[in-house]
């Protein structure tokens, strides 16, 4: 099984610098050790089963909150079998179509 988890935490009532704070998740991110990619909007991981990522979500979010008291969170998953290596993938068949 494939997971790919779309997810953007936003600490809530701190004011609009809030990129120190939302390091913080992309760190915990990070050093999951999972296939993971960061934009301007959201931080993308991929992992073998929804509790491994979950788990990693979870504790982003638990990271964000610890300096604040309030976080939003908005996620987007796509769960389906087969293997991994599909955020890479996904992404090299639209430019294969865009060339």
């Amino acid at each position: 099984m494939s997971v790919l988890v779309a997810f953007s935490v936003t600490p809530i009532g701190v004011g609009e610098d809030v990129g120190e704070m939302v390091a913080e998740a992309v760190r915990v991110v990070r050093a999951s050790g999972l296939p993971n990619r960061t934009d301007a909007m959201f931080t993308t991981v991929e992992g073998e089963d929804l509790d491994q990522v979950m788990a990693v979500v979870k504790e982003a979010v638990a990271a964000v909150e610890a300096r604040c008291g309030r976080v939003s969170l908005v996620l987007k998953a796509d769960i389906r079998e087969g293997g991994m290596g599909r955020l890479e993938a996904k992404v090299a068949t639209v430019e294969r179509y865009l060339a």
